[in-house]
């Protein structure tokens, strides 16, 4: 073979590589993310883990460089099946180890932090030998040789990074990606050293070679065939064994579970109970009732897909109009179509005066005036919570001074703000930043009945699965927040009372909380 051939044929695997280490990469940010929650900590941690653990790598090499033929594949072979199967391990530990609290608030994210860094040690080990297999088919100066490879590298990272969110997770999935992307990774090392440096090897390491990566192969095939029942068994580990449909949207996974026979349904988005069908309506009653106290002929609802708290503002009489500013399309397909979910939330996109945008609802603030979307006497902010790192930017200064500009005069806005007994700081930071943004809101909680319906969509006040507090905010522009009751002429609640709106533990906020903002989010 041509010397310029195979200096080709090697910047080749470069680039296969590369883009192979950052899919593991990006697998593990996204998987902790989702499991864990808060996607910064997360990125955080498993990337400076990886970085370091790369100069480690790099470092143990040297001692390769004598056999580097041979110890690229092994390293090639260790790192597919390490990266392949880093998922699935990840995402087992979390289906069987407690679920939403237990061992995996320590183990899981010990084995995250190992995961990051045995592949980063590998990938570190890459780069060396590379160098002594390229410097072996036709001598250069290192400076040339280097920019070859780190050139290589960079345009493969960039093909990974890509392919990642816009192909494999969408097409396969994170489990079934990141298996495909040991095998290419598995394929391409083997194929580099058994086809192009094969004389470099003697007899016996070839076929040892030969046997690890067959065997390697075989492993990621047989869990690829078998990735149906695993998740199949890992989701009824999690959500229990009524799951009724799991669907991935193109922005979470949403599962239904319950709703036929007289169970009561259970809708979780990315793993966090959104709605309780044995508590939900305590929870929404809460939420939209003391902010329907007033006029509410036009109504604005930030997130709520599902369609709960529309539904208990089309209990009120006098409303004329409701927008739903959702970002999940196929949560408000779901909550139109699905039966169970349609008939708990009455049906209320069937309502013509309800009509849904499809938007981030901080942009679609940013643009309603000139949309002509303003003047709402009521403002639900049915979001996620905000200690969910996703969520951060709709709890910001800069959000509220967005939803304040949408409230007509004497408008009012509510906010569920995550539980207070279990967050305090969180709640309290809400509240702050509100009166930031020229609000002054008037805190409420209401306690949960329930001992299975985690407090709203938060996932860490629901680790222990007891009964825990809603807390709310209701705000108006103005130097006094509004008065805190229910309509006298509104409809008759199911759950709620003006006694169940306690007000006992929240007198006394946070003394000296600062607000949150875009550039400094404080949750």
């Amino acid at each position: 073979m041509r010397p310029g051939t195979g200096r080709f044929l090697v910047l080749v695997c470069v680039f296969v590589c590369a883009a192979c280490g950052l899919v593991y990469e990006l697998e593990l940010v996204a998987l902790a993310s989702y499991l864990i929650g808060d996607s910064v900590t997360q990125a955080s941690v498993v990337l400076s883990v990886m970085v370091f653990a790369m100069g480690v790598g790099s470092l143990a090499a040297k001692r390769l460089r004598w056999h580097a033929a041979a110890g690229f594949a092994a390293v090639e072979a260790a790192l597919a099946l390490v990266g392949g199967c880093s998922a699935m391990a990840l995402y087992a530990v979390f289906a069987w180890t407690g679920g939403w609290g237990g061992l995996w608030a320590t183990g899981p994210r010990c084995l995250l932090v190992a995961f990051s860094l045995a592949i980063g040690l590998l990938i570190g080990a890459e780069v060396p030998l590379l160098m002594e297999l390229i410097q072996r088919i036709r001598r250069q100066d290192a400076g040339g040789a280097v920019a070859d490879l780190f050139a290589a590298d960079y345009v493969g990272a960039l093909v990974g990074g890509l392919a990642f969110p816009f192909l494999l997770l969408p097409l396969l999935g994170q489990l079934t990606g990141t298996l495909l992307t040991g095998t290419v990774n598995v394929v391409a090392g083997g194929a580099l050293v058994l086809g192009l440096f094969r004389r470099d090897l003697s007899r016996r390491t070839r076929w040892t070679l030969l046997v690890a990566n067959v065997t390697v192969l075989g492993v990621l095939g047989s869990a690829a065939a078998l990735v149906s029942d695993f998740e199949r068994a890992a989701r009824h580990a999690v959500y229990g064994s009524d799951v009724r449909l799991a669907v991935q949207t193109d922005v979470q996974e949403i599962v239904l579970t319950g709703g036929t026979h007289g169970r009561p349904l259970d809708l979780f988005l990315d793993g966090r109970l959104r709605v309780g069908g044995r508590d939900e309506r305590r929870y929404h009653e809460a939420l939209v009732h003391p902010a329907m106290t007033g006029p509410h002929a036009r109504v604005l609802i930030l997130g709520g897909g599902d369609g709960m708290a529309a539904r208990e503002v089309l209990r009120h009489t006098g409303v004329d109009r409701v927008d739903v500013v959702e970002l999940d399309a196929g949560l408000v397909r779901l909550a139109r179509h699905d039966p169970a979910l349609a008939a708990l939330n009455g049906h209320a996109y069937d309502d013509p005066h309800v009509h849904v945008f499809t938007a981030d609802a901080f942009h679609w603030l940013r643009e309603a005036p000139r949309r002509g979307c303003s003047g709402y006497d009521v403002v639900i902010a049915d979001l996620p919570d905000p200690g969910i790192t996703a969520s951060t930017k709709l709890y910001s200064e800069e959000f509220y001074g967005l939803a304040r500009r949408a409230l007509a005069p004497g408008g009012r806005l509510v906010v569920h703000a995550g539980p207070v007994q279990a967050r305090p700081h969180a709640f309290w930071t809400v509240a702050a930043t509100m009166r930031a943004a020229g609000l002054a809101p008037t805190p409420y909680r209401v306690l949960g009945q329930d001992a299975g319906f985690t407090p709203g969509p938060d996932r860490s006040a629901g680790e222990s699965r007891a009964p825990h507090d809603w807390g709310f905010l209701l705000a108006a522009a103005g130097p006094r927040g509004p008065p805190l009751h229910l309509p006298a002429d509104g409809p008759r609640l199911r759950t709620l009372t003006r006694g169940a709106l306690r007000r006992d533990a929240l007198r006394t906020p946070a003394a000296g909380v600062p607000p949150s903002t875009l550039v400094h989010p404080r949750y």
